[in-house]
């Protein structure tokens, strides 16, 4: 396995990056091996705006190195990410992982983050990741989406949620809440090894690939 050189974590709403959880973790781990690792607090993380956040991404994302670039989103950062390859100029990267990105739905009847799941990005079309691949990778290895299948957030599952709207392999972890450190998602070797290179099958050991993208 070939690590990529360099990565991106974002975190979701009201997330202030506390140190028992998994992203704090992912990030520390990877700095600890000599990886370039940008792990920015979003702004107004309370009360989020996609402007705002859009901009933080792709600064965050100029300011890295020249190389293979690996994006890990949580929750909010998810639909962010999202919207960001609906729009103009969508930032391609090597792999991306989406873990728990909650239902537009339901994000669109909360107040102080409804824009996030406005416009018609989520709505009869399937999204790219963003994910180029690796050379000789599978595609369903460089573009993952990963959620559990009692996640509050994901009130139908994450294959009635998301099949139909983005190109890429789905992973359901049993019993995994919106994996958080509440849900037992502080410590998580899964996204520790997908990020270091491995494939889909990194997540076998806690969930089951159930579609592909």
């Amino acid at each position: 396995m070939t690590a990529p050189s360099s990565y991106l974590v974002l975190h979701g709403w009201q997330n202030r990056r506390p140190a028992d959880h998994w992203q704090h973790r992912l990030a520390d781990e990877l700095e600890g091996r000599g990886l370039v690792v940008r792990y920015p607090q979003l702004p107004d993380t309370d009360e989020p705006r996609l402007a705002e956040w859009e901009a933080v991404v792709r600064a965050e994302l100029a300011a890295l190195p020249e190389g293979p670039v690996t994006v890990v989103c949580h929750s909010l950062a998810c639909l962010t990410w999202l919207q960001l390859q609906a729009g103009d100029a969508p930032p391609r990267v090597d792999r991306v992982a989406l873990v728990a990105p909650p239902s537009p739905e339901l994000i669109a009847g909360q107040e102080a983050v409804r824009e996030f799941a406005g416009g018609a990005t989520f709505g009869g079309r399937r999204l790219s990741l963003g994910a180029r691949g690796r050379p000789g990778s599978a595609p369903a290895d460089d573009a993952v989406v990963v959620a559990g299948d009692d996640d509050p957030w994901l009130p139908l599952g994450l294959v009635d949620t998301w099949e139909s709207r983005v190109e890429a392999a789905l992973h359901v972890v049993p019993r995994g809440g919106h994996l958080t450190p509440d849900s037992g998602y502080g410590d998580w070797p899964a996204v520790l090894d997908w990020a270091l290179g491995a494939g889909g099958a990194a997540f076998a050991g806690r969930s089951a690939v159930t579609s592909g993208g």
